[in-house]
């Protein structure tokens, strides 16, 4: 059975652990059941994890232009971003439902997560799954972001001997990932805290020799698509054409 293949029969496992109860037992709250299931699938989100760093070298003022923002926040362009670190996102506010531009930290935290650790785990949401399970489902349903990136970067190998890859747009210096965002509580603080996932999908033929699993494209003509929270059109989650990909070595 191909990687891809058995990490997904093992979400739907632990899914359906927690879809019914025996009779004998207290049902667990929706607070407990949700973490439960988390902990089940870290391991196996950890072992098939890709798109763990990407290149955002573009400016506030490109980003405000290419994603129709007034407005985009000073950040440092970075050539290697990281989890945890702080990035802008494209959502639509709450309460005017216009797109804006925020920063936000890479590694989603879901509102009864317990501490910032738990989005250490969170990095990537894998879009067959994306819907259902406790830590992303919230988040699909309801918060939706496009990712600004430049590129994004994979590796080939065996541990100590791997192999950096590049990955970007032909003639396009600025794309945008599938993300979800939340906001988080600090229970000991109350500081509020916005983090972000990025949806990944199959690889396509290009860059399936280097990874199983690629981050999810959006095209222009598709971001009030993927950020409607009612659109659940499949062609939205399948990998870009390999011709338009440029893969190098780094």
């Amino acid at each position: 059975m191909p990687a891809g293949a058995q990490g997904d029969g093992q979400f739907r496992l632990i899914a359906s652990r927690f879809s019914s109860t025996p009779a004998a037992r207290v049902p667990p709250g929706p607070v407990q059941l949700a973490r439960k299931a988390c902990h089940l699938f870290r391991a196996v989100q950890n072992r098939g994890l890709m798109c763990g760093r990407y290149d955002l070298s573009e400016s506030p003022a490109a980003i405000s232009a290419h994603f129709g923002v007034p407005s985009s926040p000073e950040f440092a362009a970075n050539r290697d971003l990281r989890p945890t670190q702080r990035a802008p996102v494209i959502r639509l506010n709450p309460l005017s439902a216009k797109r804006e531009s925020s920063l936000a930290r890479w590694g989603l935290i879901p509102a009864w997560a317990k501490d910032m650790k738990f989005g250490t785990h969170c990095i990537n949401a894998r879009v067959e799954t994306v819907s259902s399970l406790p830590a992303y489902r919230a988040a699909f349903r309801n918060r939706r972001a496009l990712i600004p990136v430049s590129a994004f970067f994979e590796w080939q190998g065996p541990s100590g001997h791997r192999t950096k890859y590049r990955v970007s747009l032909r003639d396009q210096p600025l794309f945008a990932l599938a993300g979800l965002w939340e906001r988080w509580t600090n229970p000991q603080t109350g500081e509020m805290v916005e983090t972000y996932t990025i949806v990944t999908t199959a690889a396509n033929a290009t860059l399936a020799s280097v990874h199983e699993r690629m981050p999810v494209i959006v095209a222009p003509e598709r971001y009030e698509n993927w950020l409607d929270t009612g659109c659940t059109q499949m062609e939205l989650f399948v990998p870009v054409p390999e011709e338009g990909l440029k893969v190098e070595k780094v």
